[in-house]
């Protein structure tokens, strides 16, 4: 369980992370990071870290599969974090 809770940070600070840099890229108009990475990325346990880049950098906020698809795997992730929890701790 502990290196579950250890992959989780790391992967919501690379999302948190990507969020920023694609931001950033955005205003001077360099190329950006692709969607599906983004996405993917908050797919394998990062959507805590995208939903607080997208709220605090204001990124992707308009973008259906963003402003929906994050919250819904946030959702997601904590029904099978608790899952895992009863089942191991129970």
């Amino acid at each position: 369980m502990k290196y579950l809770f250890i992959y989780l940070a790391l992967v919501n600070a690379v999302a948190f992370v990507l969020m920023l840099v694609d931001k950033i890229k955005a205003k001077k108009k360099l190329w950006r990071i692709p969607e599906r990475v983004l996405l993917g990325v908050s797919a394998i346990g990062g959507s805590l870290g995208g939903l607080l880049g997208m709220q605090i950098f204001r990124h992707k906020t308009k973008h259906p599969q963003f402003f929906i698809g994050i919250p819904v795997m946030l959702a997601v992730h904590i029904v099978l974090l608790v899952v895992l929890y009863v089942k191991v701790f129970a």
